[in-house]
């Protein structure tokens, strides 16, 4: 008998995800007992932070009352109007559907995938989420990244974004406040926004998941928030505010005019009846999450601002290091002055150092330019350890490989 190869399909041959990508080497690193510092993924429970103790027992609870089967597909009654006070608290007050998902990943990949054909693009901040990228190469769609300015705070660059736009161009990616890059963008930069999604008809994907984690008391602008006529769906979940990732809860709020949208609603319900149903008990978290107490974020915040600080201060403070202060998340995306790539920079100082982050290409980044993203969610002792890591590690590096092209 003679075996042939199982050949994959051609649309995963461009699919990548560097953050869980770089685990990998990490493992690999990890298994000659190295000690390991990561700061590469942003999961706030493996660090010394946990949810608040009122949505675990929601769910808890749903698990004894044996509500354990399917949820309806959009989500359950109960979770649906609190997601929709939730959105009128942010100002969005022409909500025309909503739809609760398995994270926030999946509220992405079904709008996405109802909404891009073949061969047509959607504009995707650059640096940016890595699903992101990662959906549109599964459906084939044409790459069409729009930068954000490093030397503004990472902005979006709304000229950049316009001169991208084409024929085929279906959407624009917003992320706000911004992973990799901890940016939260200015109002007056979200106007504009808007304007040129009415005026070249385009749906905007507004992916909110960190906007109660904010810093030095800024407020969020929610862009849906700003025009009852603009095509919009607002993306959010328990995930990183409610420091819950393994629940696996997110939602999409569609907003906008519904002589517009109504077909596209259709296209994503079809979808969404089509895989059943999200995660069942850990729906009935989200109203306690929304309407309860918040005092969990006060207490993550000072952590998280003294770490913010940490790392701004001693990253600007190695040279050949530069690093813009986050607003908000918890990552910082510094700028690293090398010969080599990014890629091969990071591996080495795991393979060096224990330290583990992510290569700035993982993100995209503007040509030219090198960095790589850290998590600042680990306590303040670990984090001085890696970055003095860094600092050592990288005086060495740039001795070891100079001249030489990685």
């Amino acid at each position: 008998m003679s075996f042939k190869e199982i050949v994959p399909a051609e649309r995963c041959e461009n699919v990548r995800y560097a953050i869980r990508d770089i685990v990998v080497i990490a493992n690999q690193v990890a298994a000659t007992g190295k000690e390991m510092l990561y700061l590469n993924i942003g999961d706030p429970n493996l660090f010394d932070f946990e949810p608040p103790k009122h949505i675990v027992d929601a769910t808890y609870n749903a698990m004894l009352k044996n509500l354990n089967g399917y949820a309806p597909s959009s989500g359950i009654k109960e979770a649906v109007q609190a997601i929709e006070k939730e959105a009128s608290r942010k100002g969005i007050d022409n909500v025309l559907d909503i739809f609760v998902t398995t994270g926030a990943s999946e509220a992405i990949d079904i709008a996405l995938t109802a909404l891009v054909n073949e061969g047509e693009n959607v504009l995707t901040p650059t640096p940016g989420y890595s699903l992101y990228p990662a959906i549109t190469a599964k459906l084939r769609n044409i790459e069409n990244p729009y930068y954000l300015d490093e030397s503004n705070n990472w902005q979006p660059n709304i000229e950049d974004i316009k001169s991208k736009i084409n024929d085929k161009t279906k959407a624009i990616i917003l992320i706000n406040p911004n992973n990799p890059t901890g940016a939260l963008y200015k109002t007056e930069v979200l106007h504009q926004i808007v304007e040129l999604a009415l005026e070249y008809n385009l749906v905007i994907f507004a992916d909110e998941i960190y906007d109660k984690l904010l810093f030095d008391g800024l407020k969020h602008t929610s862009l849906a928030s700003l025009s009852k006529d603009v095509s919009c769906i607002t993306f959010g979940g328990l995930s990183k505010n409610y420091m819950v990732p393994g629940f696996r809860i997110g939602w999409g709020i569609v907003s906008g005019r519904m002589e517009v949208m109504k077909n596209y609603i259709e296209a994503m319900n079809k979808l969404l009846r089509a895989r059943l149903s999200a995660n069942h008990p850990e729906q009935w978290a989200i109203k306690p999450a929304l309407e309860g107490d918040h005092t969990h974020l006060k207490i993550a915040l000072e952590k998280l601002t003294r770490r913010r600080d940490m790392t701004v201060e001693m990253l600007n403070a190695i040279p050949g290091i530069s690093c813009v202060k986050p607003e908000g998340a918890f990552y910082a995306f510094p700028k690293i002055d090398l010969e080599q790539t990014d890629v091969h920079f990071v591996t080495e100082l795991m393979k060096e150092t224990g330290v583990v982050c992510v290569h700035g290409t993982g993100f995209g980044q503007y040509p030219g330019t090198k960095h790589f993203r850290v998590v600042f969610l680990p306590n303040e002792q670990i984090l001085s350890k890696a970055y003095k890591n860094i600092e050592s590690f990288l005086l060495q590096y740039k001795e070891k490989f100079a001249g030489v092209i990685k």
